[in-house]
């Protein structure tokens, strides 16, 4: 039974993929900054698992290193890790951006990959086996007006899997990336800083995809022949076209 390790996992893609993966018979680490969305998720979840919770925010080193170091020794072996913890902030021109929330998304998306990733991969190097899945988006592939710090983290993110796939094959670890398209989850609420009608206008007149539809990807990227890496994918709603062109009923 493989260990996997969610970021991000108490809510929309990482907690759709914590259940999915725990009725596959996945052991689950579920990490986040919501301690009682934890909770409630590992009760869901014990029915069908062995689920352990911690902790933390990606951005914070310290918390990190504190979290995982107090990871049971029959914990510490971890075969996958999911780097799904992301956030945007904000969506203004360039000249008129937020600082803090150009701080908030590279922090996020950028450093706090790094830093889980940074605590994970040598156990998986020293084992010569494991997978890395980390959770992009089509703004890594297309910049899109307004969307510019957004747009550079997510590009960001796809270098680091390119430059993660380059270093790690020696060491036959599988990498990963996945790239969606609009998916509704708290993305947009937390973009718009709760305004709630704001968030839901931009999944209006259409279908979009759901966590579900991702994890589903995930579940089948881990379960494919040991010779086979699903290695970058984007996946979108059939309404979607690219970042910028969408389908909306009126």
């Amino acid at each position: 039974m493989r260990t996997v390790l969610i970021t991000g996992a108490t809510s929309g893609i990482g907690e759709a993929t914590a259940q999915l993966l725990a009725r596959n018979h996945f052991r689950l680490i579920l990490c986040g900054r919501r301690q009682d969305r934890l909770h409630r998720l590992q009760a869901e979840l014990k029915q069908h698992t062995e689920v352990i919770t911690l902790v933390f925010d990606v951005r914070d080193k310290k918390k990190i290193d504190e979290a995982i170091t107090s990871l049971p020794a029959d914990w510490k072996t971890i075969d996958v890790l999911i780097n799904n913890a992301g956030n945007a902030h904000g969506l203004a021109p360039v000249q008129g951006g937020d600082v803090e929330d150009w701080d908030a998304m590279i922090d996020i998306n950028v450093k706090g990959l790094l830093y889980v990733s940074r605590h994970i991969i040598p156990g998986m190097v020293e084992r010569q086996r494991g997978h890395i899945i980390n959770i992009g988006s089509i703004a890594g592939k297309e910049v899109y007006p307004n969307g510019n710090i957004y747009c550079a983290s997510k590009f960001a993110v796809d270098a680091l899997t390119q430059g993660m796939r380059l270093d790690l094959n020696p060491s036959g670890i599988k990498v990963t990336a996945i790239h969606p398209g609009l998916v509704e989850t708290e993305f947009s609420l937390v973009r718009f800083k709760g305004d709630a009608e704001r968030a839901k206008s931009v999944y209006r007149g259409l279908e979009p995809l759901h966590g579900e539809d991702v994890a589903d990807l995930i579940l089948f990227a881990l379960t494919r022949p040991d010779h086979v890496v699903v290695a970058d994918l984007v996946v979108l709603p059939r309404a979607q076209a690219s970042a910028t062109v969408v389908k909306r009923q009126a």
